[in-house]
């Protein structure tokens, strides 16, 4: 596992904080050359010089190109963590909406179309997608983004089925709580749903890597997702009325 990363040109996106900079430390750590990218330069930077890494600032969606020319090479590893937790109903305003879908959705797309064609052509490549429990169940009070969290699952399912017999891995991080700025914004919500179990970024980051060992699709940091996932799966209505509870319950809350 080490030794497959020794060297290998890693990008990791929204990579100032949270769960990004837990896994730019974890590549480094493993021996990869790790490109930090986020919107907030001054975040990139220094979370590259704690990691030995290298700060390439901007939108996520327009990384690749500049990652390949820091790296000197190829980009072996791309991990499409940058991300917004976009509350609101159906009524939330249609900037909040297409925002949701460009960074959450969008911005994965636009890196694969950068980065497929070689991998193709190599026979190798990593794409790691941090969507959230949340586009495999949902999240109360947070519509644009448990919908786009959804589209950001089924596209790397789609990779995966896809490219698997190409060479290319594909994992899909699904954590329930982490403990980041995004649990910390996402209010009364959060604090109902999230907080009770949340973990670290560390602990993400080290679900990855166990993951990656096993060589597994999809990641789950909170095990009991996957109950939940059956749940919902095997009885939607009992799975949607327990859910509807627990909006009354919220709503009443606030």
């Amino acid at each position: 596992m080490v030794e497959a990363l020794q060297d290998a040109g890693v990008v990791v996106t929204g990579a100032g904080g949270g769960i990004g900079a837990a896994l730019a430390r974890k590549f480094a750590a493993a021996g990869a050359r790790v490109v930090v990218n986020d919107l907030d330069a001054a975040k990139a930077e220094a979370v590259a010089a704690e990691v030995g890494g290298i700060a390439v600032p901007g939108d996520a969606s327009a990384v690749v190109g500049a990652a390949r020319e820091a790296l000197g090479g190829s980009v072996d590893v791309y991990c499409a963590n940058a991300g917004v937790a976009s509350g609101g109903t159906e009524a939330a305003d249609a900037d909040v909406w297409a925002l949701a879908w460009d960074v959450n959705v969008m911005a994965h797309v636009r890196a694969a179309q950068e980065l497929i064609p070689g991998w193709v052509e190599r026979g190798q490549g990593r794409f790691v997608s941090t969507v959230s429990a949340a586009g495999l169940l949902t999240m109360i009070g947070a519509a644009p983004y448990s919908v786009t969290k959804h589209g950001a699952y089924a596209f790397a399912e789609w990779l995966s089925l896809t490219y698997r017999h190409r060479g290319i891995k594909v994992h899909a991080i699904c954590p329930q709580g982490v403990r980041t700025d995004m649990l910390t914004a996402s209010g009364s919500a959060g604090e109902l749903v999230l907080q009770p179990t949340a973990i670290e970024p560390d602990d993400v980051a080290d679900a990855l890597f166990k993951g990656i060992e096993d060589d597994r699709f999809l990641i789950l940091p909170h095990p009991e997702v996957a109950e939940y996932y059956r749940a919902r799966a095997g009885d939607p209505d009992r799975w949607l009325s327990t859910m509807n509870h627990i909006q009354q319950k919220w709503e009443a809350a606030r």
